[in-house]
């Protein structure tokens, strides 16, 4: 067999590994995936006729707000659930498993390429599912195209895959499961301060370039004007722009972190 051959073999098998630790544990997944339906849920029922009123003509209209809320919880929970890759890791690399990986004759990336093509296909599940409470409870994507509907999950999974590589970075520089799971909780709290629940433009004047210049803000602008058929502006391709640049940026710094000799 080929060199390429072997190693497609080896990222398989890793992928096959890390699916089934999903499958065995899904705890980890399930509870991260808590935090966003139990906000879509809130938002919605508790506050969302104070909130509808505030951000539109003064008139509630809970539906017009499900429809501004949804994009961004999808986003929130690819940060969700990214949380449970890190943790992943670091348990990989504390746990001795990799200093076994690395005596055998494996695909030294295939450990990496495992964890992260593992991570997007649950982000991409994840977002699914969210995605079916935010459809039971309301929300509509009438005005998109299909054009617009493949657009927006190429975006999804693009963004995914740039959270995943800092994930992995951040697990790979933690000494343990609890510090990964501390270190990648920006990941949550970013789009709390993003345009998530109301637009930027509504918040405090010093705080709006915090919310504007941030990687969610753009995202959540463009899936939210990909679902519901309005323009996206120049949102599409600081998007593109944020999404490729973290992935660049997580692949190096996990990189590096990964081929440091065992201390």
């Amino acid at each position: 067999m080929s060199s390429p051959t072997l190693a497609l073999r080896d990222c398989a098998t890793m992928l096959r590994r890390n699916l089934l630790h999903a499958r065995r544990y899904p705890s980890l997944t399930l509870n991260l995936l808590l935090t966003p339906v139990m906000l879509l849920l809130l938002f919605v029922y508790i506050f969302g006729d104070t909130m509808s009123a505030g951000i539109g003509d003064g008139g509630a209209d809970r539906s017009e707000y499900i429809a501004y809320l949804v994009p961004g919880i999808l986003l929130m929970t690819i940060g969700s659930t990214t949380i449970g890759t890190a943790v992943s890791v670091t348990t990989d690399m504390t746990e001795g498993i990799i200093a076994r990986f690395r005596t055998m004759a494996i695909h030294r990336g295939s450990v990496l390429v495992g964890h992260v093509v593992g991570s997007v296909l649950k982000c991409v599940m994840s977002v699914l599912l969210v995605a079916a409470v935010g459809l039971a409870i309301g929300f509509r994507s009438t005005n998109a195209t299909a054009l617009e509907w493949i657009a927006a999950l190429g975006l999804l999974t693009l963004f995914s895959l740039a959270l995943t590589w800092i994930a992995v970075g951040m697990g790979l520089s933690s000494p343990n499961a609890e510090a990964a799971s501390n270190n990648a909780m920006p990941l949550i709290f970013l789009p709390l301060i993003s345009s998530t629940f109301v637009p930027v433009h509504a918040m405090p004047g010093w705080f709006q370039p915090i919310a504007e210049y941030q990687p969610f803000t753009p995202a959540i602008e463009t899936l939210r004007g990909l679902l519901l058929g309005t323009g996206i502006g120049h949102n599409g391709w600081l998007a593109v722009a944020w999404c490729l640049g973290l992935a660049v940026l997580g692949y190096f710094w996990s990189k590096s972190l990964f081929d440091r000799d065992p201390a």
